[in-house]
């Protein structure tokens, strides 16, 4: 399996891979060009233009003269197992040149072996043990482990440009092609310039309804389901709904997912096992030719791999066609014009209509039908496992249970959800918060150096870290986030008050705590200075972090309006099984009962 691996690391390098990833010695490289103008990476507009409530995170950019000269963004690293002699070494403990902590591996090893929830929390008492930053090296492959929030701050914002996805994208790219979260920095630039316009306040208020009416139609089939005395797999009525709320709001597809099963509803759950499976899996063998892709009329031999190909040729498929349609009834506005649409009347108000519609966006279909895949997996299985994991914390919680049904009845009295009433559920939009603390979607952040770099100085370190360009970072959300060194000795507990309360510790350099602002929709990482990333942050942010936090406020509230919910098992048979996010290990099982004070139909 090893030459196999190395046989597609040669294949990639000869079929177009450029830069080295080695070592050498270290140096310290300071930009050429002046920086004299700000700009915001959420958006790239000046600053001044830009307001909070966009949770814009404003960083220095390359000067107008510097753009002029076009200075090249850093070249990708290619390869997965870039720095492998230096990796070798390093395991073997013959030399230290980054000045890492190296840790000692056999019970990592057997919990990375086991998967589930072991492997973070062992991830967690590592980060205990030898501070914010340590290294795990597994001979050709090594990976630097990120548990402090000023190190997360300098990698994902001030730092950004030096850092691509690395490994992510080799795993992600041939599902979501140069979508925005695998995609390379020079395609990432414009595409996210050109999509972020859309998710405008406008349209994040007309999906409100949008989010209502399946809500109701996921509540028909939960009431039959009650009416037969079955108990409800609630992470997988949550999955279905979510997965329609998509179709519908990204390119104007009715999936029904909850009503029917259907081909294009399997491969799209297929692909996103398929997404996890790579997540876990350390070689790359759906890039060896014959083994894992068809070559010279061969292949490929495994047999998820003839499954995937099938999967992603249906779903390209369906999407092409819905892209096809989109552009044929093109009418071309400027931005202005298009987010001023009354988005409520609109026969087709998807995503998919607002890019195509865009003066000078020039996408191309495929670069359409990329950002559109990433779309739908990224915004679909992340807001199950919110919902999921919410749910879940709250029925072993029964007080924080009544805050919330409490609030909903208070706020909404039988009504149906709109976004002003959203922005009244303080308790409800809190819970969410906290259960995204404790069950962070994803669990990991994946970044790969295009540069060397200087991180600074963690918790529980003595030395500074360097970074050789091509070394890989994994930045543990988990850990952020149930740190008792940045949340306290409760930092397992669920609390949704917590966020209500300022939050600090001295012995974290440079970290300067958690304050809070009640008037986000949500804690972020700019009020806990990047100890919070439930979206992750800096420039490669989630450009649909309200979209999803708003989704997840109606549903939930709207499941909660009309039953009273109890485990059908006990938490712990729920389990916990880690890969591209948090899912349960065997479904959230549960009995439902009506509830007395329920909207209208």
């Amino acid at each position: 399996v090893v030459w196999l691996a190395l046989i597609a690391e040669t294949m990639g390098f000869m079929m177009g891979g450029t830069g080295g990833g080695g070592g050498g010695n270290f140096r310290s490289k300071n930009a050429a060009s002046a920086r004299s103008k700000l700009k915001c990476f959420h958006c790239f507009q000046p600053t001044n233009s830009i307001k909070f409530a966009r949770k814009c995170v404003s960083v220095e950019m390359k000067s107008e003269a510097a753009e002029k000269e076009k200075v090249p963004l850093p070249q990708p690293v290619p390869g997965f197992f870039p720095l492998w002699e230096q990796n070798v070494l390093q395991t073997l403990g013959l030399l230290n040149p980054d000045d890492a902590k190296v840790a000692n591996l056999p019970f990592l090893a057997q919990a990375i072996a086991d998967r589930p929830k072991d492997y973070l929390q062992q991830l967690l008492n590592y980060s205990l043990k030898y501070g914010g930053i340590f290294k795990v090296c597994l001979l050709p492959k090594a990976f630097l482990i990120v548990s402090d929030p000023t190190v997360v701050r300098h990698i994902l914002s001030e730092n950004a440009l030096k850092y691509d996805k690395g490994i992510l994208a080799d795993i992600l790219e041939p599902i979501m092609g140069k979508g925005l979260i695998p995609a390379d920095l020079p395609t990432w630039q414009p595409r996210r310039r050109a999509v972020v316009p859309g998710f405008h306040s406008s349209w994040l208020q007309s999906m409100v309804g949008l989010f209502s009416r399946c809500s109701d139609r996921m509540v028909g089939a939960l009431k039959e389901s009650m009416q037969r005395g079955e108990e409800v797999d609630l992470e997988s009525m949550y999955s279905s709904v979510a997965l329609d709320i998509i179709g519908e709001a990204v390119f104007n597809f009715k999936f029904l997912s909850v009503q029917r099963k259907s081909p294009v509803i399997d491969a799209v759950y297929n692909l996103m096992q398929e997404a996890e499976h790579r997540s876990f899996f350390l070689l790359p063998y759906w890039k060896v030719p014959v083994l894992g892709f068809r070559f010279l009329g061969l292949g490929p031999l495994v047999e998820r791999q003839q499954r995937f190909e099938q999967d992603i040729e249906l779903i390209n498929d369906c999407l092409d066609e819905l892209i096809k349609e989109a552009l044929l009834t093109r009418s071309e506005e400027d931005i202005e014009t298009l987010q001023k649409r009354d988005y409520d009347a609109l026969e087709n108000p998807s995503l998919l209509r607002f890019l195509v519609d865009m003066r000078g966006a020039d996408a191309t279909e495929r670069q359409l039908r990329d950002d559109l895949m990433t779309m739908m997996i990224a915004g679909h299985e992340t807001t199950a496992a919110l919902l999921t994991w919410t749910t879940f914390c709250l029925l072993t919680n029964p007080e924080e249970m009544k805050k919330v049904h409490q609030e909903i009845e208070d706020v909404l009295g039988g009504r149906r959800a709109t976004y002003e009433d959203i922005l009244k559920m303080e308790k409800t939009r809190l819970a969410l918060a906290e259960a995204l603390r404790l069950y962070p979607q994803p669990p990991i952040l994946i970044r790969r150096a295009l540069d060397d770099d200087v991180l600074p100085l963690a918790w529980g370190n003595e030395k500074q870290v360097k970074v050789f360009r091509g070394t890989d970072i994994f930045m543990l959300v988990w850990n952020l986030h149930r740190s008792p060194v940045l949340w306290g000795d409760d930092a397992d507990a669920f609390r949704p008050d917590r966020w209500l309360s300022s939050r600090s510790n001295p012995d974290v350099p440079g970290w300067e705590g958690y304050k809070p602002n009640m008037k986000n929709l949500y804690p972020n990482e700019v009020s806990s200075d990047f100890a919070f990333c439930p979206f992750g942050a800096g420039p490669r942010k989630c450009i649909g972090d309200q979209f999803a936090f708003l989704e997840s406020v109606v549903i939930l509230s709207r499941v909660l309006q009309e039953f009273d919910i109890q485990l059908a098992t006990s938490p712990e048979e729920v389990g916990m099984t880690t890969g591209a996010t948090i899912h349960t290990e065997k479904g959230l099982k549960v009995s439902l009962r009506a509830r007395k004070n329920v909207p209208a139909a």
